[in-house]
């Protein structure tokens, strides 16, 4: 079974920043996976926001590059999104997701609980 677990969202004033993290337990991490984030804002499709392949190859939204940076532990399962400068429109669920192999798929991803970040202006 896989578990993601997210922590560090919040309320932060426009202009600020956040990190979130993403614990990641189960079997699909014993092999090569992709891990990223995704936002979803009311009354809007779930986006990917920035995800990173096994090679270390990085996937950011356009509106957030520049801003975002995620990174993932050397020798942990861990995922984090640094972001800055954040904008009122940021303001969404974040979920963390895993899938096993080189790239995510919201079909086949395993996702965390979603952890809620508000921006306000």
């Amino acid at each position: 079974q896989v578990q993601l677990v997210e922590s560090g969202g919040g309320l932060v004033q426009a202009g600020g920043s956040l990190r979130l993290s993403c614990a990641g337990t189960g079997s699909i991490f014993s092999r090569i996976y992709s891990m990223g984030w995704y936002r979803q804002a009311p009354g809007k499709e779930r986006e990917l926001v920035a995800a990173i392949n096994p090679f270390g190859a990085t996937y950011y939204l356009e509106p957030v590059k520049g801003r975002f940076a995620v990174s993932k532990e050397e020798g942990s399962h861990t995922l984090h999104l640094q972001m800055n400068n954040l904008k009122v429109d940021d303001t969404a669920m974040y979920y963390c997701a895993a899938t096993a192999g080189a790239r995510l798929k919201p079909s086949s991803n395993y996702w965390g609980q979603g952890t809620q970040v508000t921006v306000s202006s």
